[in-house]
């Protein structure tokens, strides 16, 4: 009988068992931009049928999204969020704000978010409901909550697809940012530094990675400018990884998840994780709000219009001589 590996108890990792699938998020994005049937959402995800179908009953399954009749003759269905799948919506916004910073926007899909409450087309900021801050990552510390501890990890056998969220081409409005949440190794790997746990042991052993594993999402990650080397030891060599701008800037977008984790996968002794405002100590209190009142931005109140990508230009031909 082989020892069941385990890793530190996390709301993250319990989000991402639902969430953590490229294939997943690309529908979650499609329902979010509007489309609700089986056609629509194969043309919005990029998806082909067979997969589509497969992860809309996992989504079904998790209570994300419910399959209501829309005609009875023949019977027809569409595909509507739950309460459980709005509650994304503090994600799906930080998502999409690091991906407009960060991903190149050119010949893609936009939206323009509208915030009903005070009318105007606003930015989603990450918030501290205590003291009306912003959140940045270096500002918060972190101690161990009621809920701590450890759990066995399941391994599922759903296969990778990161490259999927980049090849839609004029249907994508998040892809890079889908490929690292919808990466649940890389996501982990982003946990264990963000906790302070830089050295290549001292990861492995956060996250029971399989060392072939570790090394591929570590790499991938540097690649893609989230993580970048740096030297602590001059000989023997030795390096850690350190998170770049870019990669600190994805914390809100683990910070949402978290507190979605908290909500619906929650421990009957409390989070696992409890965060701290460093300017005062404070208990931080997440939140996404809108740019131009400051309000918190309730899924309700967001107005979400789709910008299609521009057509391309005809070709110019030449005259016939």
């Amino acid at each position: 009988m082989t020892d069941q590996k385990l890793i530190r108890t996390c709301s993250i990792w319990r989000a991402l068992e639902d969430l953590g699938d490229v294939s997943t998020l690309l529908i979650l994005e499609a329902c979010w931009l509007g489309a609700r049937r089986f056609d629509d959402l194969t043309s919005r995800s990029g998806l082909a049928p067979s997969l589509l179908s497969s992860r809309l009953k996992r989504l079904v399954e998790t209570q994300i999204l419910e399959r209501r009749l829309y005609r009875a003759n023949p019977p027809r269905y569409e595909y509507r969020l739950t309460q459980k799948g709005l509650d994304l919506h503090w994600a799906s916004l930080m998502m999409l704000a690091w991906e407009r910073r960060w991903a190149p926007r050119e010949g893609k899909v936009d939206v323009q978010l509208r915030h009903r409450t005070c009318g105007a087309l606003f930015d989603p900021i990450p918030t501290c409901l205590h003291c009306k801050t912003e959140i940045h990552a270096r500002d918060l510390t972190w101690t161990e909550g009621p809920g701590v501890g450890w759990m066995a990890i399941r391994y599922s056998r759903r296969r990778q697809h990161r490259n999927a969220a980049a090849e839609r081409g004029p249907t994508a409005l998040m892809d890079e940012v889908i490929q690292i949440t919808g990466d649940r190794w890389a996501s982990l790997v982003l946990r264990s530094v963000f906790t302070g746990l830089r050295k290549y042991d001292e990861i492995r052993r956060d996250s029971a990675m399989a060392s072939n594993i570790l090394s591929e999402r570590l790499a991938w990650l540097v690649e893609r400018g989230v993580l970048r080397l740096q030297e602590y030891n001059a000989a023997p060599r030795r390096f850690e990884y350190r998170l770049t701008d870019k990669g600190l800037d994805y914390y809100p977008v683990l910070l949402m998840l978290m507190g979605w984790g908290d909500k619906h996968h929650r421990s009957p002794e409390g989070p696992p994780l409890l965060l701290r405002h460093k300017a005062d100590g404070h208990e931080l209190e997440a939140a996404v709000t809108c740019s131009g009142c400051g309000d918190v931005v309730y899924a309700r109140d967001i107005e979400v219009t789709v910008v299609e990508p521009e057509a391309p230009p005809p070709p110019v031909l030449a005259a016939a001589s």
